[in-house]
C-alpha cells in the first residue's frame, strides 16, 4: 500500500488578548471543527475548545494545554494518543458550599450522561486566592496567592493514579465592572483567561500531564442583550463540562521519540491571528518546515505581526481562506496557482 503522509496542523488563538474569533466562550470552536474535517490531526488548546456548558470533541482534535503546546512546538514533548484519561478534579477551598455542590453535580452529570472517567476530587488545604490583573497592553493575567496548596492537591491526585487534572478555582466576582459588561456584550477582553493560564501552566509544568481550568463564579444577573459569543457562559452554574470533555481523551505527553506519538516535525501548518505572532510555540514553528498561516480578520489587542520576527507567513483574510490554503497544501497544490495574478504569462 502506498504511504500517504497524514496532514497535521496546529490552531492557536492566544488567551486573554481579546481575539475577535476565539476571545470569548468557545467561539473559535466552529473553526476547529471545520479544520478537523481537513486535517488528519489538529492540535489546539483549551481556549479554542472550551465553551462552558457547551463542547464538541473530535477524535482527530488534540486538546493540549498552553505550556504543553509550547513544549511540543519546541520539540521537547510528543503527544501520545489515549482512549480515555483518568481525571481528577481540584476544588479551591474558597468555593462556597453551595457552589461546590453545583460543581460536584456537574461532575456526576458528566460521569452518568457522557461517560467521562472522573476518578476523584480533592479540596485544596488553603484558599488559592486568585487575583486578576490587566497588563499595560490590555491583555489579562493573574496571580495565585497559594500556589503550594494547588501543587499539594495535584500531587495527591497523581499519587492515586490520576493522569489528567481539572481545576476549579474561586475567581473574584466582578459583576459591576465595565470590563465584564463589555465582554458579555461581545467586545473587550476575557478578564479571567490570563489567570486561568497561570493555574494550568503551573500544574502541567510540575506533573507533565494534561490539565485545564474552569473558574467558579457566582451566577450573574440576567442580561437580555448578551452577545452570542459570550452566551455559553450564561447557561449554568459551572464551566466544568467542556473542561472534562476536553480532558477525557487529551493526549498524554512523552519524551520518548521511538514511541507512537506526534511531534513538532510532523506539523504541516500553524494557523494564528496575524497580530499574535510573538508566542513561544509560533517562534518555534517559524524555524521549522511548518507553513505559518496568519489570519487578518482575527484582530487582537496585541500588535506583534510576523515580519519583524523574520517570519514569512501566508497571509489570508479569514479562516475560510485559511482552510482553502490547507486543502490545497494537503492536496499538493500551490495555492497561489488559484489566483488570477499567478496565471498570467510571464513577461520577458
Amino acid at each position: 500500500m502506498l504511504y500517504k503522509k497524514p496532514y497535521c496542523a496546529v490552531l492557536i488563538v492566544p488567551t486573554g488578548v481579546g481575539a475577535s474569533v476565539g476571545g470569548y466562550a468557545g467561539d473559535a470552536l466552529p473553526v476547529a471543527r471545520v479544520m478537523g474535517q481537513v486535517c488528519d490531526r489538529l492540535v489546539t488548546h483549551p481556549n479554542v475548545m472550551n465553551g462552558a456548558s457547551l463542547y464538541w470533541s473530535g477524535d482527530n482534535i488534540d486538546y493540549v494545554e498552553g505550556y504543553a503546546l509550547d513544549k511540543f512546538a519546541g520539540g521537547e514533548w510528543g503527544l501520545k494518543s489515549v482512549h480515555q484519561n483518568k481525571i481528577g478534579v481540584i476544588l479551591d477551598q474558597a468555593i462556597e458550599p453551595e457552589l461546590r455542590h453545583r460543581h460536584l453535580q456537574a461532575v456526576d452529570a458528566l460521569r452518568a450522561t457522557v461517560g467521562i472517567n472522573v476518578r476523584d476530587y480533592v479540596v485544596t488545604d488553603a484558599p488559592l486566592n486568585v487575583e486578576l490583573r490587566v497588563a499595560d497592553s490590555g491583555a489579562s493575567w493573574g496571580t495565585i496567592g497559594n500556589p503550594d496548596s494547588l501543587l499539594r492537591a495535584g500531587k495527591k491526585l497523581v499519587s492515586q493514579g490520576i493522569n489528567a487534572i481539572a481545576v476549579v478555582a474561586r475567581f473574584p466576582d466582578d459583576s459591576d465592572s465595565q470590563a465584564l459588561t463589555d465582554y458579555r456584550h461581545g467586545s473587550g477582553v476575557d478578564a479571567l483567561a490570563g489567570a486561568e493560564a497561570v493555574i494550568s501552566h503551573l500544574l502541567v509544568r510540575e506533573f507533565q500531564i494534561p490539565c485545564a481550568h474552569a473558574p467558579a463564579l457566582s451566577p450573574l444577573p440576567l442580561d437580555i442583550d448578551i452577545s452570542p459569543r459570550a452566551a455559553a457562559e450564561e447557561l449554568g452554574y459551572t464551566f466544568l463540562p467542556c473542561v472534562l470533555v476536553g480532558l477525557n481523551k487529551a493526549p498524554q505527553f512523552t519524551q520518548e521519540k521511538n514511541s507512537p506519538s506526534l511531534w513538532a516535525e510532523d506539523i504541516d501548518a500553524l494557523i494564528i491571528p496575524h497580530h499574535a505572532c510573538g508566542g513561544s510555540a509560533t517562534l518555534s514553528f517559524a524555524h521549522s518546515h511548518t507553513q505559518i498561516i496568519v489570519v487578518e480578520d482575527n484582530e487582537t489587542i496585541i500588535r506583534v505581526p510576523p515580519e519583524p520576527l523574520s517570519i514569512n507567513p501566508i497571509r489570508v483574510k479569514s479562516y475560510l481562506e485559511a482552510i482553502g490554503v490547507m486543502v490545497a497544501h494537503k492536496g499538493g497544490i500551490n495555492f497561489s496557482s488559484l489566483t488570477p495574478e499567478t496565471l498570467k504569462t510571464r513577461e520577458n
